[in-house]
Formats: C-alpha cells, sequence, structure tokens
C-alpha cells in the first residue's frame, strides 16, 4: 500500500486528542503497520483540544474537524438560480427521511445531496437561514407525525437545525482519493466516508467498538432538551446508523455481540467479519505476586458509560463485609468531566468509604495498574471489547465485569460477570473471589492463556493489514500469521511497587 493508497483514519473524539480503549486501539493499528501511510482525520468539539499521543512517523497527516467551532464555508449561502430553487425540496425530503421512515423518502439519497452542498461551502450557512427552520417547523407539526401531538415551539425548531447544522459538518470534509477510508466508529465519522464512497469512488471500511446508535440512545436521556428535538436527532443518528451498515464496502465489529447489532440494523452478513482486539504481551506481562491488603483496581477513562457510581456502591458494599479491602482507580476524567468525577468522589464520602478509594489519575504502565489488586473490575453499561479486560486476564489477574458488548466473548470462564447497573451482584462476584486465594490464581493463570491463544495484538494488526490490501484491491496476499512464538511468556513484574506511597500519602 505504500506504492500506492493509504488509509484515512476517521475518528470521534477520540485518537489522537484523548486517551482511552478505542484511542488505544487505533494507535496500536498505525504502529503496527510501519509500512502504511496513514490521514488521520479527528472529529472534535472546539477544535482547540491538544494532541495528547506521540504521533508515530508512518501518519502523512493529521486533520483536527471541529463540529462546535467556526463555521465553515461562506458566511452567507450564495446559490446560484438553480441551486436556490433545488435546497429548500432537498432539504424537506432528507428532513421527512428522519422524522417519517414510512414516508419512502430516501436518507442516503439526500445525504449525498447534502454532500455536495457541504463541499461547494454552501451547507451551513443554508442551514442557518430562517428557510430552513420554517421547513422544520412546517414538516414536524403534520398531523400524521408523532411530533405534532408535542407542539413543538420555534424554540425547538432553532435548536434542532442547529444540531443538525454542527452533526452535518463533516460531510465537507476531502478524503484523498488515493485512501481506504476508514471510520474507527458508526455514526458522524461515517459521514466523509459516506460522501468520499459516493461521490469519489473511496473504499469504506466500518469498525465498531461500542455500539455508537445504542449509546446516542443512552446519552439523550441526559439532554435538556424536548423531545420533538430529541426525536428529530435520534432519527438522524438511526437513519445515519443503517446507511452506514448499508453502505460499507467491509465491516469489522470487534466482537460477535456488535455483529448481531449490525445484522438486525440491515448490515449484509457477508460483509462482516469480526476482528477481535488484541494485547501485546509483552506489554502487560503476568503480574506476579498479589498486594498484602485486599485490593479491587479499576482502569480506564473517567465517564458516565463506565457507570462508576455501581462500582463505588459496590465497593461500599464489599467493604461491610470485608473492612480492609482498599478500591484504586487509575484514569482521568476528559475535558468537560469534571463534574462527573467531582460527584463521584461526594458519593464515595457519603456512604462513607471515601477513604478507603484512591483516585490514582492516568498511568503510563497499565500494566501495574492491574498488578496493584486483587481482582480487576468493569462496571461499564455500553462496551464494545474492552482493552482492560484483556489487559488484565495478559497480566494474569481475574475479572468481575458487567455483561455489556463483548466482555462475555473475552472473559469466557476465565472471571465472574454480572448484570449491569447491579452493585449488590459486582460486590459479591468480588468477594467470591477475594475470599477463594485458590480459584483466583486459577482464574488469572487460565485468563492469561485464553489472551495468548485468541487475543494477541499481532493477530488483530495482521488481520487489518490483509484487509486494507483487500479494499485496496493490491495484488497478492498477505500470509496468514504464524502462530504467537516468544521466548518467554512468564516474565512477571517482580519490583514491590504497590508498597510505594499511594497518592493520598499512606503506604500500603
Amino acid at each position: 500500500m505504500s506504492q500506492g493508497r493509504h488509509v484515512t483514519m476517521l475518528t470521534e473524539g477520540t485518537y489522537p486528542h484523548a486517551h482511552g480503549g478505542v484511542s488505544t486501539w487505533c494507535d496500536q493499528l498505525i504502529r503496527g503497520m510501519p509500512e502504511v501511510e496513514f490521514t488521520v482525520t479527528a472529529l472534535t468539539g472546539s477544535g482547540r483540544e491538544p494532541v495528547t499521543w506521540e504521533l508515530p512517523p508512518n501518519i502523512r497527516r493529521h486533520t483536527s474537524v471541529p463540529l462546535w467551532g467556526p463555521r465553515p464555508g461562506r458566511a452567507r449561502a450564495q446559490f446560484g438560480r438553480a441551486a436556490r430553487r433545488r435546497f429548500p425540496d432537498l432539504y424537506a425530503r432528507f428532513l421527512m427521511s428522519v422524522l417519517d421512515p414510512h414516508a419512502h423518502a430516501d436518507f442516503g439519497a439526500g445525504l449525498d445531496a447534502l454532500a455536495e452542498e457541504a463541499r461547494a461551502g454552501r451547507l451551513s450557512a443554508a442551514l442557518r437561514t430562517e428557510s430552513a427552520v420554517r421547513t422544520l417547523m412546517r414538516l414536524w407539526t403534520l398531523p400524521h407525525l408523532p411530533t405534532a401531538a408535542a407542539r413543538p415551539t420555534v424554540h425547538d425548531a432553532l435548536t434542532a437545525v442547529d444540531l443538525l447544522e454542527h452533526a452535518l459538518r463533516p460531510l465537507a470534509v476531502r478524503i484523498p482519493t488515493d485512501s481506504v477510508a476508514h471510520a474507527v466508529s458508526s455514526g458522524l465519522a461515517t459521514l466523509p466516508a459516506l460522501a468520499a464512497q459516493r461521490l469519489d469512488g473511496v473504499p469504506f471500511l466500518l469498525t465498531e467498538h461500542g455500539i455508537y446508535l445504542r449509546e446516542r440512545y443512552l446519552g439523550q436521556r441526559a439532554t435538556a432538551q424536548r423531545w420533538p428535538v430529541k426525536a428529530l436527532m435520534l432519527g438522524f443518528y438511526r437513519e445515519l446508523n443503517t446507511l452506514g451498515y448499508a453502505r460499507a464496502d467491509l465491516i469489522t465489529p470487534c466482537n460477535r455481540y456488535n455483529r448481531r447489532w449490525e445484522e438486525r440494523g440491515g448490515a449484509p452478513a457477508d460483509r462482516i467479519r469480526t476482528v477481535y482486539n488484541g494485547v501485546d504481551p509483552h506489554a502487560f506481562p503476568h503480574a506476579g505476586a498479589e498486594p498484602s491488603v485486599p485490593t479491587l483496581t479499576w482502569a480506564g477513562r473517567i465517564d458516565p458509560i463506565k457507570d462508576l457510581e455501581t462500582l463505588i456502591r459496590a465497593y461500599a458494599l464489599a467493604r461491610a463485609e470485608l473492612p480492609e479491602l482498599r478500591l484504586r482507580l487509575f484514569g482521568a476524567a476528559p475535558a468537560g468531566g469534571e463534574r462527573y468525577a467531582t460527584g463521584l468522589e461526594k458519593l464515595a464520602a457519603e456512604l462513607g468509604v471515601a477513604d478507603g478509594i484512591v483516585w490514582e489519575g492516568r498511568i503510563s504502565d497499565v500494566a501495574r495498574a492491574y498488578a496493584a489488586g486483587h481482582v480487576v473490575m468493569l462496571s461499564s453499561i455500553s462496551e464494545g471489547f474492552p482493552f482492560s479486560v484483556i489487559e488484565a486476564m495478559s497480566c494474569g489477574r481475574t475479572t468481575v465485569s458487567t455483561d455489556v458488548g463483548g466482555v462475555r466473548e473475552a472473559v469466557g470462564d476465565t472471571g465472574l460477570v454480572v448484570p449491569p447497573r447491579e452493585p449488590e451482584a459486582l460486590a459479591a462476584a468480588a468477594l467470591e473471589l477475594l475470599r477463594d486465594d485458590e480459584r483466583r490464581a486459577e482464574l488469572g493463570r487460565r485468563a492469561r492463556q485464553r489472551v495468548l491463544d485468541r487475543f494477541t495484538l499481532r493477530r488483530s494488526v495482521d488481520a487489518f493489514r490483509r484487509i486494507y490490501r483487500e479494499l485496496d484491491g493490491a495484488p497478492g496476499a498477505v500470509p496468514e500469521p504464524l502462530a504467537e512464538t516468544v521466548a518467554d511468556w512468564t516474565l512477571e513484574l517482580r519490583d514491590p511497587w504497590y508498597l510505594q506511597p499511594a497518592a493520598d500519602g499512606s503506604v500500603w
């Protein structure tokens, strides 16, 4: 691929501007293919977000596309006579495809037409006009539509049109025509790929980690907009999700759970290929001896989707049974998530367990976070194929996880899986493992072997190398990866690092 096409990686809110599982996956994939040139196009908030990763040398270019920065294109819509007549009609048909799934309006055709307007620099300004607001008011108050009963206001229309304008900005992004467009999530990251596929013939690869549409529905529960606005935006995400599934040349979910979701969403089964996430067993060696004080650990991004409220409540229940129990949390809140982190600290204080919790912040050597405890916890309400679980398994630590996404596929019979949002079940599972040293050690041993057998980084990278060449149409096949061979899989973290002073000054 270095002699012809290259890969344009499309991200939303992740690499290279944030840490977390998807960002780790992106960085691993790029570094694992030094012979392939990448362009990274990152959808961000303001456009002022710093790059938090050291970019590898095979990234040809990195571009930030701010969804909430200055308006792109011309300040005022400049239409020729034909375009002025055409836009209200195509915009109305696009809205009806979102508001009324039974209207037989073609969402894909409407999106393609809007993409041409975006490339001409007219779309954002056109969506800011009084005509755009009036069109929405006329349509979503049609008597047969559910939104009519909610009596949407002009304020609702202004809000909805504004949200749509920001969401559609990625349509203006141009992807190099010698690329394979690789969207690493469904949703807004697919917009440039859909446009480039239809208008320029660029191959479109879609990878899903978490289920984007499900997370949009979960997120809308906390927004302040009225129901008509939520209905429009969720309808937009639903139709965009369906279109991405239908048009992608290949879809690579990271687990079978995602595959089932995609098939039900209309993705052709013959265009879906599961590729599991992988870890480097050298970077996550066996963790060695456990600390002397019974300890639960967690590692990740401090975010509502991780449901740390349930983890803290579970810890409080478990500590009531095991007073010496400690909880160490490794990770930081992303920009804008400070309020959530503060709320967690308040919850711990209200439950009377703040003295047993250590907020460690981000750690560069994540393997040490897993080595810091006896059991690694995951309390998320939505996941794809979480790195924290397979990394902990690679370190020979057993896990207690919520049954979301591909967690059960990852864990197999090497850890305990419980329903999400149930602190009692999470606490009971943790106590069960903490009270049985022999079982915990055996599960940890089997967990590491499961990673070596199924979930290594080399397998994952080789699979995508073959997929890129397939979509590129390059001659010749990439050989199947050889069986994993390393000099010593028994390497351990032997230093007593967890006896160093913790963040609160105490020594464990």
